[in-house]
């Protein structure tokens, strides 16, 4: 992506089925989930450069003794940060003797991730401090087990400030913070509810309390209380989450706007948000790798009974297509032969632009995550020219004109030629202060391979999105273009991004997305600047309606245009700003084609302006709302 965004956190959890023991004898090692977890984390690693969190539940542990631990780091290299600390101090405990290797028991009693239920994410921050408040897992303590509860999740709430206004009326007093806390403090008030009811029954009954913590354990529905907790809550989400006594939790949104992938197995139940990490790290074969249905939960008792229950009715099957596009690693076996496909779609728009002429074009792409919708493309390209081959030799054939020179222009002529003509050779930390400057080095992320495109000819890029524009324009179109091409052909597997996002992606504020900056300046320049009033005025309205009421107005703006009308201003706004004149072209996938290529992901709403949930529809009129008023500030 030649626009970096911050996106959809990352999610990983192991559950070990059988004592430390048996992974001990069986894989040599005591900290078999503790290895785990680090590994299904580094393999999401894409999915978080903000900070990392891992927390740990012991089972069956005695009174007294420790029983939950969580660690946090910040910045791009907290995975490593973190599981080195806590190596460390498990070897310096070895060192001293309180740690035997062989012994699990003395792992479990003096290494504080020597558990069996392990917990970890992966943070990618859209808003809010970075600091290790922000990082998960958020904690809730307590001495009774069953009350503590620690959840880690992919997810974005556009109504926190409902949430603790529930909360208030209860009489609480939440600090607001996060949406993460929102979802803590409500998960843990029903949680506290059933334990006490349960409580309460067993004291007034005559039982012992020593006997207490483990029918309380046994007794609480943990499906009811996410039930109850998550009744109002809007937005995409995929939460994990465990209590003190070892319960643990997956639950997905009833749309499946986030991912959410499970293995099971005979030794361990894990958790993540990416498949191919879970086939990896497990030698899992990809039918052994299910995907949580959305609008369940998976809950594994503490001990270790898996079921699934219902959480929610299934709405729209909605899950975000910029998973497929960008977010997740492309080794996922579904999701490479998307990618493919998108690259794919693009072929008949691309070979209309150059006029069919392949001999005097130039194929590539934006490195690194627009490489496979490339080798889509020159296969599809490579397809059509067998195709035209094919056909112009059956007709000569026909004709009997066959010979020597028609098959030699026929079979080593007009193919498409591929080459890596970009390269990134670096990411530019923005620490400098004067925003010229940091412009002027981030302008040399990109490198071009000199001597490949030759002056006339025509280059053909594709990235996997166009959101905001910057990039193309301050970099890279002014990299491609040294070499003096006739046209430089700039093709978006995704359609054109319009709309903001309010469910993890940091895409909220609408003035910084170049389709919808093409659409103002259309309707500016083609005399419909009141329209731009009108719809301000009725999202203005549209606020002060009940959220299931709400309307996208702002696709009335879009709607003056046609795509191709935005997609020419587009390339007017990005045109670099350097001595090349040729003619720039952004072609962009259509909406059709993106569903096509992606069959499972429905979820286009930064495309189309359907949004899954009423609050996208509130945060949609709040961006219009900012835009209008020049506030650059979020929209929920």
């Amino acid at each position: 992506m030649s626009d970096p965004i911050k996106h959809e956190c990352g999610i990983a959890v192991v559950r070990l089925l059988k004592p430390l023991e048996y992974y001990e004898h069986k894989y040599g090692t005591p900290l078999y989930g503790f290895n785990q977890l680090f590994l299904l984390m580094e393999k999401q690693h894409n999915r978080g450069q903000d900070g990392a969190g891992i927390g740990c539940v012991k089972l069956g542990v005695p009174a007294g003794e420790s029983f939950m631990a969580r660690d946090r780091a910040l910045g791009s290299s907290a995975l490593t940060e973190m599981f080195s600390r806590q190596l460390a101090e498990y070897e310096d405990k070895v060192r001293v003797g309180k740690i035997i290797p062989e012994i699990p028991a003395t792992v479990k009693q003096n290494f504080n991730f020597g558990g069996e239920l392990l917990i970890g994410h992966l943070r990618y921050g859209t808003s809010g401090n970075y600091d290790l408040s922000t990082c998960h897992p958020f904690a809730r303590k307590s001495i009774w087990p069953t009350r503590n509860l620690m959840i880690a999740g992919n997810f974005s709430i556009t109504n926190p400030g409902d949430l603790n206004e529930a909360l208030i009326n209860r009489g609480a007093h939440p600090v607001f913070s996060t949406d993460t806390q929102s979802l803590l403090e409500e998960l843990g008030f029903w949680l506290d509810d059933a334990h006490t009811t349960i409580f309460r029954e067993l004291r007034d009954s005559g039982v012992p309390g020593r006997e207490m913590p483990e029918i309380i354990s046994r007794r609480i529905d943990l499906a009811e209380v996410i039930r109850k907790a998550s009744a109002k809550w809007d937005g995409g989400f995929t939460i994990c989450g465990t209590t003190g006594n070892g319960a643990m939790f997956a639950m997905r949104d009833p749309n499946g706007i986030r991912p959410c992938f499970i293995l099971r197995t005979d030794e361990v139940v894990a958790v993540a948000s990416e498949r191919a990490a879970l086939m990896t790290i497990f030698n899992a074969k990809e039918s052994q790798v299910e995907e949580l249905t959305p609008g369940m939960a998976m809950i594994v008792e503490s001990h270790g009974e898996t079921r699934f229950e219902k959480i929610f009715d299934a709405g729209e099957k909605t899950h975000c297509t910029f998973e497929r596009l960008y977010f997740s690693r492309g080794n996922d076996p579904a999701i490479y032969e998307e990618r493919k496909a998108l690259g794919a779609a693009l072929v008949p728009q691309i070979l209309d632009e150059i006029d069919h002429d392949l001999k005097n074009t130039v194929f590539s792409f934006i490195p690194n995550t627009a490489e496979t919708a490339y080798y889509g493309m020159m296969a599809e390209l490579r397809v059509n020219r067998r195709r035209e081959v094919r056909d112009e030799l059956l007709a000569a054939v026909k004709a009997g004109n066959v010979d020597e020179n028609l098959v030699e222009k026929l079979i080593m002529g007009n193919w498409p030629r591929g080459e890596k003509v970009a390269h990134k050779d670096i990411k530019l930390r923005t620490f400098i202060s004067q925003e010229k400057t940091r412009n002027r080095l981030a302008s040399h992320v990109y490198d071009i391979s000199y001597g490949v495109v030759r002056e006339g000819e025509n280059l053909v890029i594709i990235d996997d999105s166009i959101v905001r524009g910057t990039t193309l324009r301050e970099s890279i179109l002014k990299i491609l273009s040294r070499p003096n091409p006739k046209k430089i052909i700039v093709c978006s597997s995704a359609p054109q991004v319009r709309y903001p996002d309010c469910y993890g992606i940091d895409m909220s504020e609408l003035g910084k997305f170049l389709a919808f900056q093409a659409a103002i300046q259309l309707c500016q320049q083609t005399g419909k600047g009141d329209l731009l009033r009108e719809v301000y005025q009725d999202c203005v309205r549209e606020l002060e309606k009940p959220e299931p009421a709400m309307v996208n107005h702002v696709g009335r703006i879009y709607a003056q245009f046609t795509d191709e009308e935005i997609a020419r201003k587009c390339a007017e706004l990005v045109y670099p700003d350097c001595d090349w004149k040729g003619e720039l072209v952004l072609l962009f996938q259509t909406l059709d084609n993106l569903l096509k290529a992606c069959p499972g992901s429905a979820g286009d709403w930064y495309f189309s302006g359907n949004y899954p949930t009423p609050g996208g529809f509130r945060a949609l009129n709040r961006a219009y709302i900012n835009f209008y008023e020049n506030r650059t500030t979020r929209a929920y």
